[in-house]
């Protein structure tokens, strides 16, 4: 991060890259973001039912687990 920070304060202070440079960062820091933010949901909504799926099957197991602790002359 101090790297990033030394660049970014060099570029500041020259003044002929000071106005480029604020609207390079106004441009590709929004569009970062939106990408990363929609790249996210994308990610979340294809893969739910997966992780959703694991976890019912997971609590199901734990639930059969109660079961035979809760029922010890029963077979399961």
């Amino acid at each position: 991060m101090t790297r990033f920070a030394a660049i970014f304060a060099r570029a500041a202070s020259a003044p002929s890259t000071s106005t480029a440079f604020a609207a390079l960062i106004w441009w590709v820091v929004p569009i970062v973001l939106v990408s990363g933010a929609i790249g996210y949901v994308v990610w979340t909504s294809k893969f739910k039912d997966r992780f959703n799926n694991e976890t019912n099957r997971s609590v199901d197991k734990f639930n059969h687990f109660q079961q035979t602790l809760r029922e010890p002359n029963s077979e399961h």
